[in-house]
């Protein structure tokens, strides 16, 4: 089992930055990515930015330069850095962790609690 304890969320104005982290902890050895997803009320929950252990991401195309995404490997953490914050990127953003399988594909088999981020002035 691998447990995600996500922290950062919270109210901020357009155009604001916010940080998330994700702390896991217990079998990580058994995963080699890590990833942000959001979900927004009447939405479905999408792919926000993926991160392997290797270092490769992927982004959404609606966050591209706008969101990135790192890790640091020594404390098991991986960061959602958020810039140029719009309205629409209100959600509830969610930790995962898996395994990726190739071709900018993964399998999540772990999610933390998620943490409320909301743009708005």
């Amino acid at each position: 089992q691998v447990q995600l304890v996500e922290s950062g969320g919270g109210l901020v104005q357009p155009g604001g930055s916010l940080r998330l982290s994700c702390a896991a902890s217990g079998s990580i050895f058994s995963i080699n990515a890590m990833g942000w997803f959001r979900q927004a009320p009447g939405k479905q929950r999408e792919l926000v930015a993926a991160i392997t252990s290797g270092g490769s991401t992927n982004y959404a195309d609606s966050v591209k330069g706008r969101f990135t995404i790192s890790r640091d490997n020594a404390k098991n953490t991986v960061y959602l850095q958020m810039n140029s914050l719009k309205p629409e990127d209100t959600a509830v953003y969610y930790c995962a962790a898996g395994r990726s399988i190739g071709s900018g594909s993964y399998s999540w088999y772990y999610w933390g609690q998620g943490t409320q981020v909301t743009v708005s002035s």
